[in-house]
């Protein structure tokens, strides 16, 4: 099977678009201060048991795409809770989930008095720079989906639009 440069060029602005994409996350989740995460699980299991990826979707769906904890930061601080006797887990349908003790609810309880952690944990990137990389993720997210289900056309398609993009967001800077 012979690859096309169209195949070639959608792969490689696909690439970019994430490493991008990726790039800003990574930024953001580095400001998140160490309890945050602690705070996101025991306020998500208060509201209904969850497995891990489902905590880590979730975080990502409340703060708009801005913060994805790694399963680095949410697994240890699962174990860490079921060590505190705040969560037990039990495995379901091959996933482990978790949910709150009688003393978890109790903790959990008293982080709803604070702001969520994917509301204000974190300084999302302000003013036009802000705007800018939050538009940039935005377009990786969406470039990904294409990428995950589009099919061969649509693909093409989604490659032509980032490309006449990024030709438009070069002319910005290239005529002050």
């Amino acid at each position: 099977m012979k690859n096309s440069a169209a195949d070639w060029s959608i792969a490689s602005a696909l690439q970019t678009i994430e490493d991008l994409g990726g790039q800003f996350k990574r930024n953001v989740d580095m400001r998140m201060r160490k309890g945050d995460v602690r705070s996101a699980v025991l306020r998500l299991l208060n509201e209904s048991p969850m497995h891990g990826y489902q905590i880590i979707h979730e975080i990502e769906e409340r703060s708009g795409g801005a913060w994805k904890p790694s399963p680095g930061s949410v697994y240890p601080t699962l174990q860490m809770l079921v060590d505190e006797g705040l969560l037990e887990s039990k495995e379901t349908k091959g996933r482990r989930t978790y949910s709150l003790t009688t003393a978890g609810v109790e903790v959990a309880a008293a982080e709803t008095d604070k702001p969520a952690p994917w509301d204000t944990g974190f300084e999302r990137p302000t003013g036009p720079r802000g705007t800018l990389a939050l538009s940039g993720v935005k377009i990786a997210k969406a470039a990904a989906e294409v990428a995950r289900v589009g099919s061969p056309e649509q693909m093409e398609k989604a490659a032509k639009i980032i490309d006449d993009a990024a030709k438009k967001l070069s002319a910005i800077v290239s005529h002050n």
